[in-house]
C-alpha cells in the first residue's frame, strides 16, 4: 500500500546541531534535479528582498522569520520528515509512539508531498521550512504544475501494483492525479461530519491521521485493492460509505463519517 499525505504548514525547527540536507540521500532520486532547482530558488529569493519573499510565500508580517528559516536551508540541521512535520494529522498519527514493525510499515508506505521537495519519506532527512504547494516562484512558477510535470515520470513506478491510498488535500493532489491502472487501485477519502454531512477541516485531519495510525498497526497483510481497504477500515471501527467509480480506470471514493474527534 502506498499512502499519499499532505504536509503540514507547521513544522518543528530545525534546532540545535546535526547534519545539513544533503539532497542526494533523499528518496525518490528522480526528482532530484527538480529539487535543486526550487530550493536554489527559494534560497535565493529569500536571501534577498524580504518583503518580496514575504508576498510571494504569503506570508504575514508576523512570519518574517519564516523568510530568515529558508534563507538558511543549506545549512540547517536536517531532521527526518516524519519529525518535522507536525499540525492536527501528524499528532494524530503520532509516528514517533509506533512500535518498531509499523513503524517500518510507515516507512515503506507514507509518501509526503511537499511545495520544495516535491515528495518524501517518513526517514528522509530535511530541515525545516515554509513552502506549500500554491506558491508561484517566480522562475519556475506555481509550484503545483511545476512538479505535475515531474511527477508524471516518477509516481506511477514508485506505486507499482499496490493499493494507492490517496489522502491529500487539493492543492498537493494537483502535483500527480493517478491515471489507468494506477487510478484503478487508487481510493480517495473525505471525512465528513456525520450530522451535517461536511467537511470539517480539525475532523478531516485529525480522523485521516488515526486512519493511517490504524492501517500501520493493524495485525494480518496490508490491503490489496480498494475493496479490501474499505472492508479493512470497516474492521477497525470507521464508518463508511463508498462510491465505486462507474467507469474503468477511475478512483475509488470513500467517506468516512465521524461524529466526534477526541
Amino acid at each position: 500500500m502506498l499512502v499519499l499525505l499532505p504536509p503540514s504548514e507547521g513544522k518543528a525547527p530545525s534546532g540545535g546541531r546535526g547534519a545539513p540536507l544533503r539532497l542526494e540521500s533523499l528518496s525518490l532520486a528522480e526528482l532530484g534535479a527538480a529539487r535543486e532547482v526550487v530550493l536554489g530558488e527559494l534560497v535565493e529569493l529569500c536571501r534577498g528582498d524580504e518583503e518580496k519573499a514575504r508576498e510571494v510565500l504569503g506570508l504575514s508580517a508576523g512570519l518574517r522569520g519564516e523568510v530568515d528559516k529558508n534563507a538558511r536551508l543549506y545549512d540547517a540541521p536536517a531532521r527526518p520528515a516524519g519529525d518535522v512535520y507536525t499540525g492536527v494529522l501528524y499528532d494524530a498519527l503520532d509516528l514517533g509512539s509506533l512500535e518498531p514493525a509499523a513503524r517500518r510499515r510507515a516507512g515503506r508506505s507514507l509518501l509526503i508531498f511537499s511545495g520544495l521537495w516535491g515528495a518524501v519519506r517518513i526517514g528522509d532527512r530535511i530541515p525545516s521550512y515554509r513552502c506549500s504547494m500554491g506558491v508561484r516562484l517566480p522562475g519556475v512558477g506555481a509550484l503545483g504544475s511545476y512538479w505535475r510535470g515531474v511527477m508524471g515520470g516518477v509516481l506511477p513506478e514508485v506505486a507499482g501494483d499496490r493499493l494507492v491510498l490517496d489522502l491529500r488535500s487539493a492543492a498537493y493532489a494537483a502535483a500527480w492525479k493517478p491515471t489507468g491502472e494506477v487510478a484503478a487501485r487508487t481510493v480517495t477519502v473525505r471525512v465528513l461530519h456525520a450530522p451535517t454531512r461536511k467537511v470539517v477541516s480539525h475532523f478531516n485531519k485529525a480522523t485521516k491521521g488515526r486512519i493511517v495510525r490504524s492501517l500501520m498497526t493493524a495485525a494480518g497483510g496490508e490491503p490489496g485493492g480498494p475493496a479490501e481497504l474499505v472492508d479493512a477500515l470497516r474492521g477497525l471501527g470507521y464508518v463508511v460509505e463508498v462510491e465505486v467509480p462507474g467507469k474503468a480506470g477511475a478512483p475509488w471514493r470513500v467517506d468516512v463519517l465521524v461524529e466526534d474527534v477526541h
